[in-house]
């Protein structure tokens, strides 16, 4: 697909216009399956290998919507804000979950959100406007936070030995996701033409 600017994009081009789709259909069931992880873990499930497994599962499927949607030439606008969005309310969700569980400090949780919120604040518009996608930073960001909170669960559960190494993951994500959040801020106050999309006619 070319990319064009959000002003020039044909608001009838079916990559903005699909919702009802496989991959959008996982990235919503993503959300769904958060229920029960973070339940799982609040109530505490120690030897427990279900919520692992369950996170594990709510974990890929962050790949397998985005292959499905190229494999299936079903790639939609709502489909990339949403999966973003999706990755974003997990992680802080199971992040509050093991912080109340006892297995990781507030203080990360809180620059987890802090960034999150001046994401939003700072850079929300541009990426609502398609003018900025996300960077590979942030796909970095977000598969090492990924990682790190299902070592963490593991060793929550039944492998304290992976604590450590969940606990170093963790905070490498940490900094990572500091960096790709001033890096969207950056790239708002500097919109580029990188909306994906047909032209609209002229």
């Amino acid at each position: 697909m070319p990319l064009i600017s959000a002003r020039d994009r044909d608001p009838a081009d079916p990559f903005f216009t699909r919702v009802v789709t496989l991959p959008n259909a996982i990235t919503l069931a993503r959300l769904l399956l958060l229920v029960p992880v973070c339940w799982l873990i609040v109530v505490g499930a120690e030897g427990s290998w279900l919520p692992v497994v369950m996170l594990a599962i709510w974990a890929s499927t962050d790949w397998i919507d985005g292959v499905l949607a190229r494999a299936l030439h079903q790639e939609s606008r709502f489909g990339e804000v949403m999966d973003p969005v999706a990755d974003r309310i997990g992680i802080i969700g199971v992040t509050l979950a093991l912080a109340l569980g006892g297995a990781v400090d507030w203080w990360i949780l809180a620059v987890i959100f802090a960034v999150d919120v001046a994401t939003v604040v700072f850079a929300g518009k541009a990426a609502r406007a398609g003018s900025i996608h996300v960077s590979w930073t942030g796909k970095a960001r977000t598969a090492l936070l990924l990682t790190a909170i299902v070592v963490l669960l593991l060793g929550h559960t039944v492998l304290p030995w992976a604590m450590p190494v969940g606990m170093t993951l963790m905070l490498l994500g940490v900094g990572l996701h500091v960096v790709a959040g001033i890096d969207y801020i950056v790239q708002a106050r500097h919109p580029r033409r990188v909306q994906t999309g047909r032209a609209a006619d002229a």
